[in-house]
């Protein structure tokens, strides 16, 4: 990867959907090779895709919580067990595997107190091989959603 990439991948990160012209000029790239080397990038997966970033509050989600998970036991089964259950509940935005204890750091977004409160006891405390869970309530975003650093 060189300069040119690291610049197209700065751009897009912050601009998703920057016309193509205007970020060949940005990267100061004629529009052939520049679209050349982004379809590069998107074909070896050093972009997985591109979205919308949309803000929870607007959806009414404006509680989030980081809940640390401990297992119980920790043999493969029960692990992906957890894994894959963890990945169906639409509230978790976010689902980290971590090393030592706990186990698993989960992100949380729900209406209010009460949901995440019902999203813990039915849900959350219902997951495969889960012994305890430790919630933080997330008191302001300092930084969210930050591009990753291309230099």
């Amino acid at each position: 990867m060189d300069r040119a990439d690291r610049e197209i991948l700065a751009v897009v990160q912050g601009e998703g959907r920057i016309t193509l012209t205007e970020l060949a000029d940005r990267v100061r790239l004629s529009v052939s090779p520049c679209h050349r080397r982004l379809r590069a990038l998107e074909r070896a997966g050093t972009i997985k895709g591109y979205r919308a970033v949309v803000d929870p509050a607007a959806l009414g989600l404006t509680f989030e919580a980081l809940v640390f998970v401990t297992m119980r036991q920790e043999d493969r089964d029960t692990l992906l067990g957890f894994e894959q259950a963890a990945a169906r509940i639409p509230n978790v935005v976010q689902a980290q595997r971590l090393f030592g204890d706990p186990d698993y750091l989960l992100r949380i977004v729900t209406r209010d107190l009460a949901a995440y409160q019902q999203l813990e006891d039915d849900e959350l405390a219902t997951l495969p091989g889960v012994q305890r869970l430790n919630s933080t309530l997330v008191m302001k975003q300092i930084v969210n959603d930050r591009p990753l650093p291309t230099g």
